[in-house]
């Protein structure tokens, strides 16, 4: 059965200041995903820090994966960091995200289609954007990798966020917008692929 979706993209602040939002938002339209809801937006304290989770889980991933990045590049994560425990080093990376998404306006997006989820992630390419391939938005428009940006003291310049789950885009499509700021309305090449159909929420 065919999963019709709704997914937050966020075009972030280095995507906004490099002048890549028409570029970033013309593939989702190319590809044949329907624009529900798009605004430029402030992110407040309230939403930056509520976007990113704030569970032990997705702290100790995130720190595994930058531990596991310095200990590649034999770098050390006492001098960094101060600690080698991946919960404290997660919740450290998180303050850096928080701090960026609300460095400068973002642009935020509801895209909807069959399966979009996995579609947008897909186009978006590898988190770590010099592990992204050609192609992908990362891969074609960053250059930055996890362990030059934890040097510097600041989380991955990647361009763009996208839901990950149909558990996360919901959470954060409600985080993000309001049901008036969210539009039906009919897609021409929806119409010619017999996809016109109402979203089941």
């Amino acid at each position: 059965m065919v999963k019709y979706e709704q997914t937050l993209v966020l075009i972030k602040h280095d995507g906004v200041a490099r002048g890549l939002i028409g570029e970033i938002i013309s593939r989702f339209e190319r590809v044949g995903l329907k624009i529900v809801a798009l605004k430029l937006v402030n992110a407040s304290p309230d939403v930056a820090q509520n976007h990113y989770p704030s569970t032990n889980e997705w702290f100790s991933n995130v720190g595994e994966r930058v531990i596991s990045e310095f200990k590649e590049k034999n770098l050390s994560l006492i001098d960094k960091f101060g600690t080698e425990d991946a919960i404290e080093i997660g919740k450290k990376i998180k303050e850096w995200n928080i701090e960026y998404l609300m460095f400068g306006p973002v642009i935020a997006i509801i895209l909807e289609g069959p399966n979009s989820i996995k579609l947008v992630r897909k186009m978006i390419g590898n988190t770590n954007p010099s592990e992204a391939i050609p192609g992908t938005i990362r891969g074609d428009y960053s250059l930055d990798a996890g362990d030059v940006a934890t040097l510097y003291s600041r989380p991955i310049y990647n361009l763009i966020h996208a839901s990950s789950s149909i558990e996360d885009a919901t959470y954060e499509v409600g985080l993000w917008f309001t049901e008036n700021e969210i539009y039906e309305y009919t897609l021409a090449n929806h119409s010619v692929m017999g996809l016109n159909h109402k979203l089941k929420k």
